[in-house]
């Protein structure tokens, strides 16, 4: 059996390999509703194509299903690490932020052969969870249990700025880890449970979160949620605020969770990258992205972010 039947998926209609689609496309593709060359306007609409995770080591290639407001790695194939290696050296060692390659033709015919046509010859760990429930016990200690002594820490909570040279200052300045340019950092925090079932507090910065948070969606319709959650009291507060960059990244845990986030597991993996508040200059907003373990900017105008809010106690 091919990939799709040993996953599963091969009654969907549109279950076969689109191999015009590449990670660097899919900005222009799914984020902006489709181009001139591709008309994608139907939500529920499911795209599946091959690439190189390059965040893994060795890399690996995964089957991706995307959609408008929809991505999933739905499988990883053990394909030969030489021919791995020789699509990733053709396109330079830095695509981009999210360290993500296409498959070259070599690895195309290679995939065609060994994981479309006929028996999937070749090993293909499926990665698709239920997504459908999540354990949301905190395991933290309750607010009103007693607080250990604790230098408390102030971090920037006014919306601003931010340029791309600033990032690594950011980082360094406050000791947070970054897989990508600080892995042996982690900001120290003490998170408590608010007993709501909504919200924690992190006691070192003096910030309550939210554990859950927004759809996929827009910057604009990102401040339009912050702003129907303070209309309506959320949690019995009206001053739920976008975190700023580094509010956001002072979540970041250097290990990975078992829901596959670099996060406390009391926080929905629902929301893998937030909006923060800060402007990109000159153009766009930053993100933190709690599944790659880095910070990223794109330009928040199309639905390609989380909102997940703040509030300073």
């Amino acid at each position: 059996m091919g990939i799709f039947e040993k996953l599963g998926i091969a009654g969907k209609a549109d279950a076969t390999i689109d191999w015009a689609i590449t990670p660097a496309l899919t900005f222009t593709i799914f984020e902006s509703w489709g181009t001139k060359e591709r008309n994608v306007r139907n939500k529920s609409d499911r795209y599946y194509y091959f690439f190189i995770d390059n965040w893994e080591n060795p890399p690996q290639v995964c089957l991706m299903e995307r959609g408008i407001k929809h991505a999933k790695v739905m499988a990883e194939i053990d394909a030969p690490q030489d021919m791995v290696a020789r699509a990733v050296a053709e396109q330079g060692d830095n695509p981009g932020l999210d360290r993500c390659y296409a498959v070259n033709e070599e690895l195309k015919k290679w995939l065609t052969e060994n994981v479309l046509k006929g028996e999937c010859r070749v090993a293909v760990r499926s990665v698709i969870t239920d997504d459908d429930f999540e354990e949301l016990e905190t395991g933290l200690p309750s607010s009103s249990d007693p607080v250990p002594e604790l230098f408390h820490k102030s971090l920037p909570n006014a919306a601003g700025e931010v340029v791309e040279g600033d990032i690594q200052k950011i980082v360094t300045r406050h000791g947070f880890f970054d897989s990508k340019c600080n892995p042996a950092g982690g900001f120290l925090t003490h998170l408590v449970d608010n007993n709501d079932g909504l919200t924690v507090t992190e006691m070192v910065t003096g910030v309550m979160w939210q554990r859950q948070g927004s759809d996929l969606t827009s910057m604009r319709r990102t401040q339009q949620y912050a702003a129907e959650l303070n209309k309506n009291n959320f949690a019995g507060f009206n001053d739920w605020r976008l975190p700023t960059i580094e509010e956001a990244m002072s979540l970041l845990v250097p290990k990975m969770n078992p829901k596959g986030i670099f996060l406390h597991e009391c926080f929905s993996k629902q929301q893998p990258f937030i909006f923060t508040s800060a402007h990109r200059a000159p153009g766009g907003y930053w993100f933190v992205d709690y599944k790659q373990g880095t910070v990223y900017w794109a330009s928040g105008i199309n639905p390609g972010g989380y909102g997940r809010v703040c509030r300073t106690v």
